[in-house]
């Protein structure tokens, strides 16, 4: 089994014997620059450096041998009791418990609407009253503290900024993954201030993971139901999921082979007893494994929100299903670490996809402050970020000189495309280019899909860009094989004529016939 040999790195804690300054957090991502500089800062290696950490210690372990007893293996389940939650992960989860409280405090408008629930707002406001007096009876007063003078910004100050960004906007009635990166900047301050006390074999991160990071996830799915919270930013059915990102990440890793050592991370296969990546489109599987997978947990609510056919609603999660190599190549850590900067490549696992499609984009980190625990100062260790789709269609400082062409463009764009901001789907002559919606995983496959046909005048349906507007004649016999069988599937995947399976997407390939 193919393994990633990278020396395994932790996020670095403060010197409390040395003075630090701390600083209030404050925007500094204005432009597509800022995002390129942001990709080369300290706060961008410290971000990723965490969450490798918590991913790695998702993976199963391999259990010692003792005299002659037989290897065997852990792994991670949500609910699991054999993890040990030390006291400021339970306060934390207690305090997320209290916030959970007061949506009955701000129940939700029953009056018409189109968009989110504005008592959501009513929601926020107390929270923003009363973060303060929590972070006071559920953190250590000395952590909170560090820092404190009569003219200098303390520890809380930082934390405090985070904490509340990471539940949505209330002004935008919307929740995304911007959101939920605030929430792993609140921890990592706590990491970097010494909160969690020292474990062996990753048992402090897996305590965070599934004693403070789910039941995080269960707030925000609250929140959402209660409140019709909007999608922040989201690509419709180009963005992975329209909320979170985090639980594919460490959900992955969970299914992941098992591991003994946190630097030996595999880069394909499944643990035995793992569901199939397929089993996503798999309504009873999903139902049995959101009750102890990270995974199938948010694929679970994504159910609860969304009907119809699964590759219609969420083809990229289904497109992701067919990876044939198992739940590590899902995950997949690449071997370039540190940093990971150029990324819109083939396939290369939900790591990689969370740099490109959250750290990178624009509209994710636009909002994301920089304190003096993130800091917005450059990696000296840091590469040059390259020209790539995702830096060059930033919103750019210079209206005069024109920005440079990026060396991978979307094999569907084509000459006279304008980009800007309108749907991948919607027809005329001013659609736009798709280069920064594409999935980083997009192949060369691509362009053999059928050409896009778009109605003119109005009140036309709205067609995917793979359709194909020619029906495929039957075959004799009166069935029709399915176009939408993938490669090595079932022998009996043929339908009558007319009925339409609902989890095989129409654009997968398929042998040719005979």
């Amino acid at each position: 089994m193919a393994e990633s040999k990278m020396p395994f790195q932790s996020l670095e804690t403060l010197d409390h014997k040395a003075h630090h300054k701390y600083l209030l957090p404050v925007k500094r991502i204005n432009d597509g620059d800022d995002v390129s500089f942001f990709l080369t800062s300290k706060a961008y290696t410290d971000i990723m450096t965490f969450i490798f950490q918590l991913n790695a210690s998702m993976f199963p372990r391999k259990v010692k041998q003792v005299d002659s007893t037989p290897q065997s293996t852990k792994e991670w389940k949500l609910q699991d009791p054999d993890v040990t939650f030390p006291p400021v992960v339970q306060n934390l989860a207690q305090l997320l418990e209290k916030l959970g409280a007061i949506i009955e405090e701000a129940p939700p408008d029953t009056g018409p609407r189109r968009f989110g629930n504005i008592s959501f707002r009513k929601w926020y406001d107390i929270v923003r009253e009363r973060i303060s007096g929590l972070m006071d009876q559920y953190l250590p007063s000395e952590l909170l503290t560090s820092g404190s003078s009569s003219d200098e910004v303390t520890a809380k100050a930082e934390l405090e900024a985070y904490l509340t960004g990471s539940f949505g906007s209330s002004q935008r009635l919307d929740y995304g993954t911007g959101h939920e990166l605030s929430f792993v900047a609140f921890l990592g301050c706590l990491w970097k201030l010494g909160a969690f006390p020292e474990m062996e074999g990753g048992a402090q991160e897996r305590a965070i993971v599934l004693g403070v990071i789910e039941p995080y996830l269960q707030l925000i799915r609250r929140l959402i139901l209660s409140y019709t919270l909007e999608p922040a930013g989201s690509h419709g059915v180009w963005g992975l999921d329209d909320h979170s990102f985090l639980p594919y990440i460490f959900g992955s890793a969970q299914l992941s082979p098992a591991i003994s050592s946190p630097s030996k991370i595999p880069n394909e296969g499944s643990l035995p007893d793992a569901p199939n990546p397929s089993d996503v489109a798999k309504a009873n599987v999903v139902q049995r494994e959101r009750q102890r997978n990270m995974y199938f947990s948010a694929i679970g609510f994504i159910y609860d929100v969304k009907k119809g056919p699964f590759w219609e609603h969420s083809p990229i999660l289904f497109d992701i299903s067919g990876v044939k190599a198992g739940w590590a190549k899902i995950n997949k850590v690449s071997g370039s670490w540190p940093p990971l900067h150029q990324l819109l490549i083939p396939w290369q696992g939900m790591l990689k996809m969370y740099n490109a499609e959250v750290l990178s984009k624009f509209p994710v980190v636009q909002h994301f402050p920089f304190g003096s625990l993130f800091a917005w100062e450059k990696d000296p260790a840091a590469a040059e970020v390259a020209a790539s789709v995702h830096t060059a269609s930033q919103p750019s400082k210079s209206t005069t000189t024109p920005r440079p062409q990026p060396p991978l463009r979307d094999p569907l764009a084509e000459p006279g495309m304008q980009q800007n901001t309108r749907a991948p789907l919607s027809g005329g002559a001013g659609m736009p280019s798709m280069s920064g919606t594409a999935a980083p995983w997009a192949s060369s496959r691509v362009p053999s899909r059928a050409p896009v046909s778009v109605p003119s005048g109005p009140n036309q349906p709205t067609r995917a860009p793979w359709a194909s507007t020619t029906p495929l004649p039957p075959p004799p016999g009166g069935t029709t094989t399915a176009p939408w069988t993938r490669p090595g599937g079932s022998a009996n995947a043929t339908t009558t004529q007319g009925a339409v399976p609902s989890t095989r997407a129409p654009w997968v390939d398929k042998e040719p016939q005979g």
